[in-house]
């Protein structure tokens, strides 16, 4: 039997800068100092660099990012949220732990990206805030987003879990909404040896209200002056999401380039390749944290990779509006037509650093096979 393909493996990528990884943690553990820290200062710097925003406020977790945030921003019980269903739970999760209502809205199918059309007909006088996911690496059409929102003057928090690495006319995703909320589990294309977060922002007043919420609503005195929390990106974790990001560029053009290899080579397949295929993801780029194709006989065709001993994802067969702990809401099968029949289509193919040449011609191989 063939060798097993990995959907992920976040060991080949580390073993080639492993050395500088266990320096830095020896480095932590001898330093005395485990939290906030100076690797967490500097890291903070060096990310906020990287996306070209003023402020990164590093946090124990993606979904705090995003609970974070939404505090920050004052949205809180019987407030709406508009965001979409084919996300990871947390983006959800977080809005309802704020005490606000989500509210959803259908997606673009070529890119599976909030529909503005669809935004624009959702918002209402309750909205608060809107969260256009960066879903799977590929960017939101951000810019029209922000566009509706601000023109009814509502905030918005990006969710760029999954979208390091992505930039739509030479910015980055995380530099246009008004805070955007990463995740450096260690499955992202910036992953942590653990649980991470940050939240990102221009603004200095937003800044400085989500250092307080990281940390009991403290400010220097040590008194707290906002109802606060305890998620803090440890000095561990920091240390080697610096070695990370000093390496990222390397693993990103992996990335592209595997990408580049399954969308030459499966042009032919009978499935549907991910593309930026409206006016307004012209100079787009896409992260490829996931290879997300569609397939009207998926089951088929996941029997087939499992057969080759070739692993893949589904990200995400349910959406939210359809899990039991969110009927709630009032959502019906039908209600989200786009979304629905896109967690019924997409598969995720293997796309990480370290992956060989020989494994990617096996998975396009797999593919294309009738």
């Amino acid at each position: 039997m063939a060798e097993p393909i990995p959907a992920f493996d976040y060991r080949r990528e580390l073993s080639t800068y492993r050395e500088e990884v266990d320096r830095a943690i020896a480095d932590v553990l001898d330093s005395g100092w485990l939290i906030l820290g100076q690797e967490l200062a500097a890291f903070e710097s060096e990310f906020a660099a990287s996306l070209g925003v003023k402020h990164a406020v590093g946090v124990a977790s993606g979904t705090d990012a995003l609970i974070l945030s939404l505090r920050a921003l004052a949205v809180g019980a019987g407030d709406e949220v508009i965001t979409v269903a084919n996300t990871a739970v947390p983006t959800v999760s977080a809005i309802v732990a704020v005490g606000a209502i989500p509210r959803f809205v259908d997606i673009d199918p070529d890119t599976l990206q909030m529909c503005p059309i669809a935004l624009e007909k959702t918002i209402s006088n309750r909205t608060r805030c809107v969260i256009p996911v960066h879903l799977h690496g590929c960017p939101a059409d951000i810019n029209a987003i922000n566009s509706i929102a601000k023109s009814m003057s509502i905030p918005v928090i990006g969710d760029c879990a999954q979208a390091f690495g992505a930039s739509i006319g030479g910015s980055t995703v995380g530099a246009l909404s008004d805070i955007s909320c990463y995740s450096f589990y260690p499955t992202k294309n910036l992953g942590a040896m653990g649980d991470g977060g940050i939240c990102v922002t221009d603004s200095d007043q937003h800044a400085r209200v989500l250092r307080e919420l990281r940390q009991y609503g403290f400010r220097e005195d040590r008194i707290a002056h906002r109802q606060g929390i305890c998620s803090r990106l440890d000095e561990l974790q920091a240390a080697i999401l610096r070695i990370r990001l000093k390496h990222f560029l390397k693993g990103h053009q992996q990335r592209c380039r595997i990408a580049e290899k399954y969308l030459a080579s499966l042009s032919s397949a009978e499935v549907q390749l991910p593309h930026l295929s409206r006016k307004h993801l012209n100079g787009a780029a896409h992260a490829w944290h996931q290879f997300v194709i569609r397939s009207k006989n998926r089951e088929s065709l996941g029997q087939r990779l499992q057969r080759q001993s070739i692993g893949f994802g589904i990200h995400y067969p349910v959406p939210i509006h359809l899990m039991p702990a969110y009927r709630y809401l009032g959502y019906e099968p039908g209600s989200l037509p786009e979304t629905e029949l896109a967690a019924n289509e997409i598969l995720s193919l293997p796309i990480f650093p370290g992956l060989r040449d020989d494994e990617i011609d096996r998975v396009i191989g797999a593919v294309r096979e009738s």
